[in-house]
């Protein structure tokens, strides 16, 4: 366990029964230069009991089987949307020992090089050098070395799982991705309201009308505070220590307006009744911080064999979001 040290371990674990699994929805920060500029980060869906038969395919999982990622990516292979087991997903390897304690650019691209060339050559195939190819695949292994990532998990049931991966399984998976319409917090809303109708919604006033990941995070948590009984979990994964830059706190529309200066300064001197209105808006529609109640996801209780049809014991059970506490998250 030397080599996840670095990974807070959880005891106070709780027994759920067989007929729940679980999907979280997983906020990312932003990172990079693309981060910079547009700080709303990434979303995705883990689902506990769901696994790939391939990429593009979805089956139950087998006894031992830590569920799978689901997102919506920009233009890797024509499709819509890719699914990944956990482990690769967050680490970009297979097994437990072989998550680094530290990180660097060159060993995170020798990682995911080699996950690719043994599960993803379909997808992303070598170039003419036989070397691994240019773009957004990368996002599909080791998300956890470029980025901190919050978790907000509800339960689910069996039956529902096996809708959605008929329905997933049957319907057209073909790339359309619009930044402003159709882009990854669109596509983990259909996600989790295939499982629970009209729980995520978007925010015309805070965010105007575009779904951003934090907006599907404060949706879901008020969906929970609304429904004690999905027993709504929030957890953290951690960034990867290394000398990759750190990711930066993940924002909606107008909060990462009014935090510019480069925006909000000219906006305030052009047009002061307009900014204090959007200022109004973001208080009183937009706040939510996603580290209020969040612990740390201990992914090896995750990944560890687990009868089939129980919910992932990863996250322990005394940091449920509900009740008062949800309430101060979505006001956060």
């Amino acid at each position: 366990m030397a080599r996840t040290r670095w990974l807070a371990v959880l005891f106070a674990l709780a027994a759920i029964p067989r007929a729940h699994a679980d999907a979280a929805l997983l906020l990312e920060e932003p990172f990079g230069r693309f981060g910079s500029m547009a700080a709303t980060g990434h979303a995705a869906v883990y689902l506990t009991r769901v696994c790939a038969e391939s990429p593009t395919q979805l089956r139950r999982c087998e006894p031992g089987e830590a569920g799978v990622v689901i997102s919506r990516y920009h233009n890797i292979a024509g499709y819509d949307w890719l699914a990944i087991p956990l482990l690769p997903y967050l680490y970009a390897v297979e097994t437990l020992q072989e998550i680094p304690t530290v990180a660097d650019a060159q060993s995170v691209a020798d990682l995911r090089d080699r996950y690719r060339r043994a599960h993803l050559q379909a997808i992303a195939p070598n170039d003419p050098q036989g070397r691994a190819p240019g773009g957004e695949w990368v996002q599909l292994v080791g998300s956890a070395y470029d980025r901190r990532i919050y978790g907000f998990l509800i339960q689910t049931s069996q039956q529902q799982d096996d809708v959605f991966i008929q329905e997933f399984n049957q319907r057209r998976n073909q790339g359309y991705f619009s930044l402003l319409f159709h882009n990854c917090a669109d596509f983990a809303r259909t996600v989790l309201n295939s499982y629970y109708p009209h729980a995520v919604h978007r925010n015309f006033l805070s965010d105007a009308g575009i779904t951003t990941p934090k907006q599907v995070a404060k949706s879901l948590v008020s969906y929970g505070r609304e429904h004690r009984e999905l027993l709504c979990f929030s957890f953290m994964v951690p960034q990867v220590p290394g000398s990759i830059p750190r990711s930066r706190p993940v924002d909606g529309v107008l909060e990462a307006v009014l935090k510019s200066k480069k925006y909000v300064l000219p906006l305030a001197v052009l047009h002061p009744v307009i900014t204090g209105v959007l200022a109004v808006a973001y208080l009183s529609e937009g706040r939510f911080n996603p580290q209020r109640n969040a612990v740390i996801f201990d992914v090896s209780r995750a990944v560890q064999a687990q009868p089939a049809g129980t919910a992932s014991a990863a996250v322990a059970k005394p940091n449920i979001v509900s009740g008062a506490d949800a309430a101060t998250a979505v006001r956060r």
